[in-house]
C-alpha cells in the first residue's frame, strides 16, 4: 500500500496545478484581513484576529472550486495547525476532503537587514513543530528570508542558513520550501538574481542523493533564469512568488518561465472580499484559481 506520504509527493511532482500560499502570519494578517474587507477596528484581540483570519481561510478552503483538480498544495500557518475545518484538523481537511497537500510555514519572521538580506529569526521550536506537522501528516515546510541588495557575503550567509535549517526538516521526514525573496523594487535586482543562483546551485550540489527540497523563488527580470535549479536531481519543484506583482502582471511572468509553478498568496485572494456573497466569491475564487493554474502550466 502506498504511504500517503508517497501519494502527496507523486501529486506534487508529476500532477500539474499551483500551491496556494494560505500562511499570512502575525505581521501580515492586518493587511490581508484589511484587504478583505475586515478593519482592525473589527476585531480587539490577537485571538480574535486569528479567529477571523481562520474563518477566511476556512471560506476559501470550502468553497466547491478549490480543490485537488487545480491545487496541488496549500500553505498553512502555524496557528492554522491547530484548528479544525468543517470538524476535522485543517491539515486533515485539504489531504482528506480536498486532495490537497498540506503543507506548514515555520519560520519566525525575519531579523533585521544586514549585508543586503534580512535573515530568518532563531526557531528555537522548530522541533516540535516538525513532530506535530508529520503526526498531521503534512508533506513539507517552507520558510522565507529576503534578499534587498546585491551583496554576496550577505545572499551566501542567507542560503547557507536556509539549507542549514532545510536539511534539519529533511531529517524529520519532511520536504523543506527553501524561499529566499528577491525584493522586487531592488535596483540590482538582475544582479541579486546572479549571486542568488549560484549560492543555490552550489548549496544543492553538496545535498546528497537521498536530501530533496522544493524552491520557492521571486519570477525573475531574465526568463527561464532558474531552469539549472528547476531540472536539478534534488529539486521536487521550483515555485514562484508574487512577491507584489497583480495577479495578471505575475501570471504574464510565471508564464514565460518554462518549468515554475505559482504559489502565490496575495495574487491568489485578489479581488475577495468579506462582503461578497457565496456566488460572488466562488466566482472570484474560481476566476483566480482558473488564470494561476492556466500560467502555471508552461
Amino acid at each position: 500500500m502506498v504511504s500517503i506520504f508517497n501519494q502527496q509527493w507523486e501529486k506534487i511532482a508529476l500532477s500539474d496545478g499551483f500551491i496556494a500560499a494560505l500562511d499570512q502570519s502575525g505581521g501580515s494578517t492586518p493587511k490581508a484581513l484589511e484587504i478583505y474587507g475586515i478593519h482592525p477596528s473589527d476585531y480587539d484581540s490577537d485571538s480574535m484576529m486569528y479567529e477571523t483570519v481562520h474563518k477566511m481561510r476556512s471560506r476559501i478552503v470550502t468553497s466547491p472550486c478549490f480543490n485537488g483538480e487545480r491545487i496541488l498544495a496549500a500553505i498553512l500557518f502555524e496557528d492554522t495547525l491547530h484548528r479544525d475545518i468543517n470538524g476535522l484538523n485543517s491539515a486533515n481537511y485539504l489531504w482528506q476532503e480536498k486532495n490537497v497537500v498540506p503543507l506548514i510555514k515555520v519560520d519566525k519572521g525575519l531579523l533585521d537587514e544586514s549585508d543586503g538580506v534580512q535573515l530568518m529569526k532563531p526557531m528555537p521550536e522548530l522541533n516540535g513543530l516538525l513532530t506535530l506537522a508529520k503526526n498531521k501528516q503534512v508533506f513539507g515546510t517552507k520558510m522565507r528570508s529576503v534578499i534587498k541588495a546585491a551583496n554576496n557575503e550577505g545572499i551566501i550567509q542567507l542560503v547557507n542558513q536556509q539549507f542549514t535549517v532545510a536539511k534539519e526538516i529533511i531529517s524529520a521526514g519532511l520536504v523543506p520550501i527553501i524561499e529566499p525573496e528577491v525584493d522586487i523594487h531592488a535596483d540590482d535586482k538582475s544582479d541579486i538574481e546572479s549571486l542568488l543562483r549560484a549560492a543555490l546551485l552550489n548549496e544543492l550540489n553538496a545535498l546528497t542523493a537521498d536530501q530533496t527540497v522544493m524552491l520557492k523563488l521571486t519570477l525573475p527580470n531574465q526568463t527561464n533564469f532558474y531552469q539549472n535549479c528547476i531540472s536539478h536531481s534534488n529539486v521536487l519543484r521550483v515555485v514562484a512568488l508574487s512577491g507584489g506583482y497583480d495577479r495578471s502582471e505575475a501570471n504574464q511572468k510565471l508564464t514565460a518561465n518554462q518549468g515554475m509553478i505559482a504559489s502565490f498568496s496575495r495574487a491568489l485572494t485578489e479581488g475577495l472580499r468579506h462582503q461578497l456573497n457565496d456566488v460572488e466569491f466562488n466566482q472570484q475564487l474560481d476566476n483566480s484559481i482558473e488564470a494561476i493554474f492556466l500560467a502555471s502550466q508552461t
